[in-house]
């Protein structure tokens, strides 16, 4: 939940405005005092130039990145043998996002391991295999929540079927207004992760420091579910090289909002609205939201 990975937009080297719009218009600057008889803003002759049509850089199809930042080589060679399905929601905000996460963790993952729906409202009607899923006793929703049990503390049956699990893929606030108005998602066991890991996506601004990106959440309910650590590091690594990467050219390391609460670095105005006020105090008191 970008669990969500979720928070301002970063610096990234790829170029925004053309992700876009895939038509970019070129033309040569008119000439100073216009060439053109009878046109007395000098700007007619432009309406006979040709449109050049800019192309977008070639993507890699395994990674989702342009091909010249192509993150494969910190992929695992094969996709991870895994009994476990993910089912991410999402939120359409999160497809426009130059920085996600979730196309790393589909790399990393066998195609049917890892599926991925776009949308805010999921109904039995429109999307029948979620509906189907969220029925089925061996799924679990990754949702924090005071009715939500510790997924680590979690008595797993070995002997059942293959586990479901969804996560919702937004911000905090998308990711909570997808799972409180959608009735399917409170049909499977709502589970939470109990772990104190600082999220390591340290290129966009989260709400705490404890709230960690969809492929960081999903790395550590793997290694919980298929029992095997080692998951968490092999899934990570795209996203460490990630910010690596944007680091080295120039992106900056954002910190949390509590921590800039806490530390008076928080440099934009105080929000009016008194329930969005509350929330930011309780950051700095550190009470549990």
């Amino acid at each position: 939940m970008e669990t969500a990975s979720l928070g301002l937009s970063t610096l990234s080297l790829d170029n925004t405005s053309r992700s876009n719009s895939e038509d970019c218009v070129s033309g040569p600057t008119p000439c100073e005092g216009g060439e053109e008889e009878g046109d007395g803003d000098g700007f007619g002759g432009l309406l006979d130039l040709p449109v050049e049509r800019a192309e977008r850089r070639p993507t890699c199809l395994r990674c989702s990145r342009p091909q010249k930042v192509c993150l494969c080589p910190f992929l695992p060679v094969q996709p991870l043998d895994v009994s476990t399905c993910l089912y991410i929601v999402q939120h359409p905000a999160e497809e426009s996002r130059v920085l996600r996460t979730v196309p790393l963790l589909a790399a990393c993952l066998p195609p049917g391991k890892c599926k991925v729906l776009v949308g805010r409202r999921f109904n039995e009607d429109r999307y029948p295999e979620l509906a189907s899923v969220c029925q089925n006793p061996a799924t679990l929703i990754l949702y924090p929540g005071a009715d939500a049990e510790n997924l680590e503390e979690l008595d797993l049956d070995s002997s059942s079927a293959a586990y479901n699990i969804i996560i919702i893929d937004g911000t905090w606030s998308q990711a909570k207004d997808m799972f409180y108005r959608n009735p399917l998602f409170r049909l499977p066991k709502q589970v939470q992760l109990k772990t104190t890991l600082s999220s390591q996506y340290v290129i966009r601004t989260q709400p705490t420091n404890a709230c960690l990106s969809t492929l960081e959440c999903a790395a550590i309910t793997l290694s919980v579910m298929e029992k095997n650590d080692s998951l968490q590091e092999v899934i990570l690594r795209p996203l460490q090289a990630l910010c690596s990467f944007q680091l080295e050219h120039g992106a900056q390391v954002h910190h949390s909002k509590e921590h800039l609460l806490r530390n008076g670095l928080y440099d934009k105005p105080m929000p009016k609205n008194k329930r969005k006020l509350k929330r930011m105090e309780r950051l700095v008191s550190n009470e549990k939201i």
